[in-house]
């Protein structure tokens, strides 16, 4: 049970959507169950809850990499209860095996992987790296589109379309305004503290704080040497989401552990016009999920702390 335990904790650091967190666990027996939290699903950013997927099975993940880390073999069963959709998943776990070093690398850096909204500078990230993701998300059950630089134009055309268009939505700045001004004790959202204010870049990213300061500037980088890709599915079910969550983690938990900053850029899904767009960049084979910036910061100053839920709020235990 304290293995379990030990990786649902570890899943409290999984992204989210505006760090919603929107997922609860249960430990039954030997078994450690996924439930989505549909209290915490974003009515206007995410109204068919994909991004509440997303972001379950980037927890998912974040629960398996623990496991492996730690030397255990782990069973894992998604939507295993057709009458219950808000179970996401199932896992138990098998037998002991050798720790896998690639997953003690990726469980080392959970707790300090951050989305990284500052400036990214000219260093590129190398081709070998790519492919070395490319691989990572296609084990995990879903693809990637590397952005290829005659296609940045688009994904920036995309975002700021989506950008713009939530910013006009008094129902979405709403939405923004609840989850950036959360009260600290409930250990969530996205505080002022950790926006950057906005400033030129190749794509451009949410503006968290239009109607207050931002906590942190983007820096004297324009982002010339970031990476964009594109992960995607062949189709947008709840599994195809929840897998696609599941290698948005393995994703951002390998480029941390090899020395890159990411930022998971959700806006050109959230409005239909930009998704269509983002097709367009995979040439129409597959179905858009989520945009991430890869890069390298130009020092290597600290960010501020990100807010997690309480545990005890998450993580039920039924003996």
């Amino acid at each position: 049970m304290t293995s379990l335990e030990d990786a649902a904790r570890a899943a409290q650091h999984a992204p989210s959507v505006f760090n919603t967190q929107p997922w609860t666990w249960r430990i039954v027996g030997d078994d450690l169950e996924l439930h989505a939290d549909p209290g915490r699903r974003l009515t206007t950013v995410d109204r068919e809850g994909r991004l509440l997927l997303l972001s379950c099975g980037a927890a998912l993940h974040h629960a398996r990499t623990a496991l492996n880390a730690a030397g255990w073999s782990a069973v894992v069963e998604r939507f295993p209860d057709t009458g219950r959709p808000e179970l996401l998943a199932r896992i138990w776990l098998g037998h002991t095996v050798p720790p896998d070093p690639e997953a003690q690398r990726m469980a080392a850096v959970i707790p300090r992987r951050r989305t990284d909204r500052r400036a990214f500078g000219d260093r590129t990230v190398p081709e070998q790296e790519l492919t070395k993701l490319r691989r990572f998300v296609e084990a995990e059950g879903a693809y990637l589109h590397v952005v290829r630089p005659d296609q940045v134009p688009q994904l920036a055309i995309s975002a700021e379309l989506a950008g713009d268009a939530e910013l006009d939505d008094p129902a979405y700045r709403a939405e923004l305004n609840e989850w950036t001004t959360r009260p600290a004790f409930t250990g969530d959202g996205v505080p002022p503290a950790t926006a950057v204010r906005p400033e030129l870049r190749r794509v451009p990213l949410r503006d968290f704080a239009p109607d207050s300061t931002a906590g942190l500037a983007a820096g004297s980088a324009h982002d010339q040497g970031a990476a964009y890709v594109v992960i995607f599915g062949t189709g947008d079910s709840p599994l195809d989401l929840l897998r696609g969550g599941e290698a948005l983690s393995a994703l951002l938990l390998l480029a941390t552990a090899d020395g890159l900053a990411t930022a998971p850029l959700s806006d050109a899904v959230e409005v239909e016009w930009p998704r269509t767009l983002l097709r367009d960049l995979l040439a129409g084979i597959g179905e858009p999920f989520l945009v991430v910036r890869l890069g390298y910061l130009p020092d290597n100053e600290g960010l501020p702390p990100v807010p997690r839920r309480d545990p005890r709020e998450v993580i039920t235990v039924i003996e």
